[in-house]
Parts: structure tokens; C-alpha cells; sequence
């Protein structure tokens, strides 16, 4: 049965290296993404073969994989050139918090790891019920802006939305959350997010830091409620923006610890 299961795995994003290694699997992997951060010991033991809109298509094909990782339709030209090598490409595209579930364990099966994987699964979901339980004492559920870039202003994507509600906040753009593209979550005017007064402002930038003090000295943003009592904070992209295991574990926790002191002051 083993020698039926991928034996030489290209992930062309971070989620799937992580959860193999969760797995125990990661010897299966034979290549990685050039943006894999978690986990940290993936960066010096697997080649790099991709970024996330471009891929070394030699390189990986020089690594005679069996089976090739992707995410989203942003994906679909590198895996239409693999495909036409003959190469087994499976690109997912989970963008709610139970389509995250979902993959995770088709990967944790693919491997023969299903029984492990879907162990590791109710554990993380435990934790989130835990989290969702403990909101459910709040006096008051904070307005949560999250902002994915800043110039232009883009809101978050669908999962961080759903974990921000799990956390014990409401997303102040839930209407957005639900369009998977990023250019269709850009806010037209900075004037929207003052209008609906967020009491916590979480940044998380891909390929750059988070600045709090930039976003408090932001033109007209003196009297936002989260600006005001210094409720700004960033989440790291790597730990909340992929749609993988950081993201039902690490991200929503910390999304946890923000609401929580929040709603301390707050009781």
C-alpha cells in the first residue's frame, strides 16, 4: 500500500509543507516554496523551486515528482505547464476555515495519514470551539478591522474573517470577506473604515512589516475607537495568511489574546 501513496511531493505554498511535517511526512517532500517559514528547518533541508505566481519549472521537473501541491487559481498557470509535462499536479483552493479542515485532511489521506491527520484536526478544533465558548461570555464583541495591505486599503479574506468571530470579534467587512480575490476587498475610501469605528485594528502585510504608529497618524484617523485607546496590532503573515494549519492554530490564537484583553477592559 505504501508504494501506491506520493512518494516525491513538490508544495508550491507553505500549508501543505507544514502539515506534512505535522505529519511526520516531510521526508516525502522533495521541494518547497521560497516563502516557507514554518516550519523554519523546511527553508535548510528542501530545495526552493517557487514563489507564489512563478515557479522554476526544470527545477521541479528535475525532482521527477509524483505528485505537485498548489493553492488557488492564482496557481493555474504553473500547474498548467506542469501538467502538459506529465506531471500529477493537485491544486486546492479552501478559502473558509472549513474548507481548510477539508484539505488538510485529504493531504493527511493522500499520505496515509488520515487517522493521525484527522486526530490532529479535532484537536485544533477543540481549541477553537474552546475560544468560540469563551467569547460567548463577552459583555460586548469588539469591531475588528484587518487590514491585509494599506495602500490601497484591502480588507481580509474569508478564513481570517471567520476566525476573527470564532475569536469573540465582528469583522467591520464581512460583505468583502467573502470575495476571494484581493482586488475585490480594497475599501474606496479610508473615510469607510472611520465611518465604522473599529475597536481593534489588526494589520498582517504580506512582504512588509506592519507599522501601528503609521496607521494611528493616518489623516482623519485621530477618533477611531481602536486608534484612540491604542489598539493596534499586527499578526504575521506567515502565522494567519496561509490557509493552512498556522491559521487554525497560531493565528487564531493570537486573534484570542487581542479580543480577550480587549474584552477585559471592556467586562
Amino acid at each position: 500500500m505504501q508504494s501506491l501513496l506520493p512518494q516525491r511531493i513538490v508544495c508550491l505554498t507553505e500549508e501543505t509543507t507544514e502539515w506534512l511535517y505535522l505529519l511526520g511526512e516531510e521526508a516525502r517532500i522533495v521541494g518547497i516554496s521560497g516563502y516557507t517559514v514554518r516550519p523554519r528547518r523546511a527553508r535548510d533541508e528542501k530545495p526552493k523551486v517557487s514563489a507564489f505566481l512563478s515557479a522554476k519549472i526544470d527545477k521541479i521537473l528535475a525532482l521527477k515528482p509524483d505528485c505537485v501541491f498548489g493553492f488557488s487559481d492564482l496557481q493555474a498557470d504553473i500547474a498548467s505547464l506542469l501538467i502538459r509535462a506529465g506531471v500529477q499536479v493537485t491544486v486546492f483552493n479552501q478559502r473558509s476555515v472549513d474548507e481548510i479542515f477539508s484539505v488538510l485532511y485529504q493531504v493527511a489521506a493522500m499520505v496515509g495519514q488520515a487517522e493521525l491527520g484527522l486526530a490532529k484536526l479535532d484537536a485544533m478544533q477543540a481549541d477553537l470551539d474552546a475560544m468560540a465558548q469563551r467569547a460567548n461570555a463577552f459583555k460586548r464583541r469588539p469591531r475588528v478591522y484587518f487590514e491585509e495591505w494599506d495602500e490601497p486599503h484591502m480588507s481580509t479574506i474569508r478564513w481570517v474573517s471567520e476566525l476573527i468571530t470564532i475569536a469573540g470579534g465582528d469583522d467591520i467587512f464581512p460583505e468583502l470577506a467573502v470575495m476571494p480575490m484581493g482586488r475585490d476587498r480594497i475599501i474606496a475610501s479610508g473615510n469607510t473604515i472611520i465611518d465604522r469605528a473599529p475597536d481593534i485594528i489588526i494589520g498582517s502585510l504580506c512582504g512588509k512589516k506592519f507599522r501601528p504608529e503609521k496607521v494611528a497618524a493616518r489623516p482623519g484617523w485621530q477618533d477611531v475607537p481602536a486608534v484612540k485607546n491604542g489598539q493596534i496590532f499586527e499578526i504575521k503573515s506567515a502565522d494567519i495568511l496561509q490557509p493552512g494549519p498556522a491559521a487554525l492554530t497560531d493565528g487564531a490564537a493570537q486573534l484570542h489574546r487581542i479580543i480577550l484583553d480587549w474584552a477585559a477592559s471592556h467586562a
